[in-house]
C-alpha cells in the first residue's frame, strides 16, 4: 500500500481537518463539539503514591532516588503541556477516519506507571540514566483508535496519512497481526513543535477487548519478582486469547505512512549565478 500517495490524496482533506482540530482545541463551535467532546484539561499531578518522605519513590518492589525522582516527574509536566497540542489532531483524525476513540481519560500515563517503567529500565541496565530511560518511553501521551473489522486496514491508512501529513514524525511501527501473542498495531509519533513522543495503537473491538483482559496477567509478568515458570504461564495464556482475535481483511500489510520530509530550500532551486564579463572562472 504507497502511504506516500495516500497521504497525497488527503491534504485537500487535512486543509479542512487542521480547522477543525483548531476548532477542536478551543471548543469554538457547536458542530466539533457535538461530534467530538471538547478537551478537558488535564488533571492536576496528585502526589506519587509510593512517594517517599526523602523524596524518592518505592512501590511494587520497585525504587527511584530523589533525583530520579524529580525527573520523571518533570517529564510528566512536559508530557502534559504537549498533549494539549496533540489530543486536537488525533481526535480530528479520528473523526474523518470514523474511528472510535477509546479511552481517552487515560491519554495521559500515570505518574506512577511511568516510575514504574523507569525503574524497571534502571533495574534492567545498570549505569543508565532516567533521562536515557525516559527517551524511549513512547507512551506518556497514548490513544487508541478502533474499527470494525471490515473498516479497519482503510481507516488505519487514512487516520496514520492524516498524522504524517500534519507533521507528526512515524518513529516506530509495530504491526503484530501475523505474530503469535498481541494483536493490533502500536505506532509511535514525534509531534513536530514539541518533540513529544505519542503512541496510537490500532485496534478492532476484538483486539482491544483481548487487550483488556490480557492486562493482569502482563502486569503479573512484567513484576520484578514473578518466577521464570510463571512467566512463561502467563505468557502462555495470554497467546491463547490472542489467537482467537479475528484478522482484519488486509491488516498484515498495513506499513507507516513515509516520514515527513523537510521543505526543500529555495536557495538550491535557483540557477548558478552567471560569470561578470572578464571574470575568470
Amino acid at each position: 500500500m504507497n502511504h506516500r500517495r495516500t497521504a497525497s490524496r488527503l491534504v485537500s482533506r487535512a486543509a479542512t481537518a487542521a480547522a477543525l482540530a483548531t476548532a477542536l482545541g478551543l471548543g469554538a463551535t457547536a458542530a466539533a463539539t457535538a461530534a467530538v467532546p471538547a478537551v478537558p484539561p488535564p488533571a492536576a499531578t496528585a502526589p506519587a503514591a509510593g512517594s517517599d518522605h526523602d523524596g524518592g519513590w518505592r512501590q511494587d518492589g520497585l525504587a527511584l532516588s530523589a533525583a530520579d525522582n524529580k525527573t520523571v516527574d518533570a517529564f510528566v509536566a512536559r508530557a502534559r503541556r504537549a498533549e494539549r497540542a496533540i489530543s486536537p489532531q488525533v481526535r480530528t483524525a479520528a473523526v474523518i477516519s470514523h474511528a472510535a476513540l477509546i479511552g481517552f481519560d487515560q491519554r495521559l500515563k500515570s505518574p506512577d506507571s511511568l516510575k514504574r517503567k523507569v525503574a524497571t529500565k534502571l533495574r534492567e541496565n545498570p549505569g543508565q540514566t532516567a533521562d536515557q530511560a525516559l527517551g524511549t518511553v513512547n507512551d506518556a501521551v497514548r490513544f487508541t483508535l478502533q474499527w470494525p473489522a471490515g473498516k479497519y486496514s482503510q481507516g488505519v491508512t487514512t487516520a496514520s496519512g492524516l498524522l504524517a501529513v500534519w507533521g507528526n514524525d512515524s518513529t516506530r511501527w509495530s504491526n503484530t497481526w501475523t505474530r503469535p501473542g498481541y494483536k493490533g498495531i502500536n505506532a509511535a509519533w514525534r509531534a513536530p513543535r514539541s518533540g513529544q513522543l505519542f503512541e496510537v495503537q490500532f485496534h478492532t473491538p476484538e483486539s482491544k477487548r483481548a487487550q483488556l483482559e490480557t492486562h493482569k496477567l502482563y502486569e503479573e509478568q512484567r513484576l520484578p519478582g514473578t518466577s521464570p515458570e510463571r512467566v512463561r504461564e502467563l505468557q502462555a495464556q495470554q497467546d491463547a486469547i490472542f489467537a482467537a482475535v479475528p484478522v482484519p481483511p488486509g491488516a498484515e500489510q498495513l506499513t507507516a505512512p513515509a516520514r515527513r520530509l523537510p521543505a526543500p530550500d529555495p536557495a538550491r532551486r535557483l540557477p548558478a549565478p552567471a560569470s561578470a564579463p572578464g571574470s575568470v572562472s
